[in-house]
């Protein structure tokens, strides 16, 4: 801690092995700077006492992330949905310490919440080393901040009707059209309509209404059927 401090390191990260450390968290925490808490191997009461220890001694920036520490970690154990429990339960944010093969839990994982994601590094895997078979190339670890910041932004927020960006495509949707000349007067069928795009006439759910109604006047085959048609 001391040799740390003497290089101003911006935040500190407490991995999971050390999560239930009190007199490291209490000497972390007193420093003010953020820090961040992996919860491997870690029951829930134990990560509270360690949220609770560390709030005490002064940590007021705080992100805990889920982790599953087997070196490495199946998707079966890694248990994303526990990601908006974990920031619900302790009012703080929350990302994943990820030692599962390529980069499909990390980005599963910003869509359940996560803003912080911990990989392993190496140049080569073929290198060797303890953690070299679940740690990322260089071009993996580029493709894990394309894919982790596309996730991001998808999340967006709740839309439930139609965007800005979706008015023209409306007009692709399928409508009314005459398909045969149809005098003034004659009645609408399921013969001399069609249900066929673009979008120009009535929708598809005033079909049962349309049927049976007469023509307010001559209407040639191609013609969007409106309500001043009838």
């Amino acid at each position: 801690m001391d040799f740390l401090e003497t290089l101003d390191v911006p935040a500190y990260k407490i991995a999971s092995f050390e999560n239930a450390h009190w007199p490291l968290l209490r000497r972390v925490a007193a420093t003010g700077k953020p820090v961040i808490v992996s919860t491997g191997a870690a029951t829930l009461a134990e990560v509270d006492d360690a949220v609770r220890v560390l709030r005490a001694a002064g940590c007021r920036e705080l992100l805990l992330l889920k982790c599953t520490s087997t070196y490495p970690a199946s998707p079966l154990n890694t248990n994303l949905r526990t990601l908006p429990v974990l920031a619900d339960a302790f009012g703080c944010p929350v990302g994943l310490s990820d030692h599962t093969m390529g980069v499909g839990a990390a980005v599963a994982a910003v869509a359940l919440g996560a803003c912080v994601i911990e990989k392993h590094f190496t140049l080569s895997r073929a290198d060797g080393g303890v953690d070299a078979a679940f740690s990322l190339e260089p071009l993996e670890l580029k493709l894990l901040v394309e894919e982790t910041e596309r996730a991001h932004q998808a999340l967006g927020t709740v839309q439930l009707g139609v965007q800005a960006d979706e008015d023209k495509s409306r007009r692709y949707k399928r409508s009314i059209y005459v398909a045969r000349p149809i005098a003034a007067g004659e009645a609408f069928t399921a013969d001399n309509l069609k249900i066929i795009r673009p979008g120009d006439g009535l929708w598809p759910r005033h079909w049962d209404v349309v049927l049976g109604r007469r023509a307010a006047r001559d209407l040639a085959p191609g013609t969007p059927l409106t309500w001043d048609g009838l």
